[in-house]
């Protein structure tokens, strides 16, 4: 969902059953992520965050980001360009990927019942 302010009245339905999300970051109005981290951090959402390199714009370190947002160091950071899709793609992945690896594993019942 957009990050905008007028948009906020959707998140909760948009999330509602939600396994995991990403944040997108434009690094030149990285504050306007506060909200949407915020959001899914007071819920347990796993997200990860995916900074846009946009042309021209300046490039940071993840590390640079994940300290101006104040990240857990749990939350996994990736570099992308949102216009391409085999970037958006893996950008997904990586959300796969932590939330297999966040999710603890549940014993097999193998069909019996205590």
């Amino acid at each position: 969902t957009p990050g905008q302010e007028r948009f906020w009245f959707m998140w909760d339905e948009l999330s509602e059953g939600a396994l995991g999300a990403v944040v997108l970051a434009d690094t030149r109005r990285l504050q306007e992520c506060f909200s949407a981290i915020d959001f899914f951090e007071r819920r347990g959402i796993a997200f990860v965050v995916a900074i846009n390199e946009f042309d021209g714009a300046f490039r940071y370190d993840p590390d640079e980001v994940r300290q101006a947002l104040d990240l857990d160091p749990t939350v996994p950071i990736v570099l992308c360009d949102a216009r391409i899709s085999s970037s958006a793609i893996s950008t997904l992945l990586t959300l796969v990927q932590h939330l297999l690896n966040s999710t603890p594993a549940s014993e097999p019942s193998f069909g019996v019942t205590p």
